[in-house]
């Protein structure tokens, strides 16, 4: 069923990116396995980065927002959820550290290495975390999603027909 659906989107013009823009917003894939996905199903590499890119950054402003209403909300629902929040924030604060010294390029660097933990989604969490405005969070993470997604084109096209 899920190949069926894949092909019938695919199978179009706009299919390709429709499916590469979606994959680019889920969690841990990001653009890092967005943007393969996006060649291997016949886009042309710069086309991929830029809907990966696009996809990626939808969700950063909301996750801004509100996850912190968010983990509350799930705090008083339930026990196991509010251990999921806690062990998210935890694992925020813990990235905290290494981007709070210097807020803005310590936040664009860590989303721009794309290394397991590191990301967009991860990002953003860290800047509601560390109270960041959505006007100086969000440059920053599009800053690091920018690098993350032309390391990603360069290592997935091969950096000398990316750039030639």
């Amino acid at each position: 069923m899920t190949d069926y659906i894949v092909n019938s989107l695919t199978g179009q013009d706009l299919g390709a990116y429709f499916v590469t823009l979606i994959v680019s917003m889920i969690p841990v894939i990001e653009l890092r396995g967005a943007i393969p996905l996006g060649v291997g199903l016949g886009l042309d590499p710069l086309d991929a980065m830029w809907v990966s890119m696009l996809g990626n950054m939808l969700p950063v402003p909301f996750i801004i927002l509100f996850i912190r209403p968010i983990f509350a909300w799930m705090t008083r629902k339930s026990e196991r959820l509010g251990r999921l929040a806690a062990r998210l924030q935890a694992r925020a604060e813990g990235k905290w550290d290494k981007v709070h010294r210097y807020q803005f390029f310590g936040l664009a660097v860590f989303v721009g290495i794309p290394l397991p933990g590191t990301g967009a989604w991860t990002g953003a969490l860290v800047a509601a975390v560390m109270d960041m405005r959505l006007r100086s969070a969000l440059p920053s993470i599009l800053l690091g999603v920018a690098a993350a997604g032309l390391i990603v084109t360069g290592i997935t096209y091969g950096f000398t027909g990316f750039f030639a």
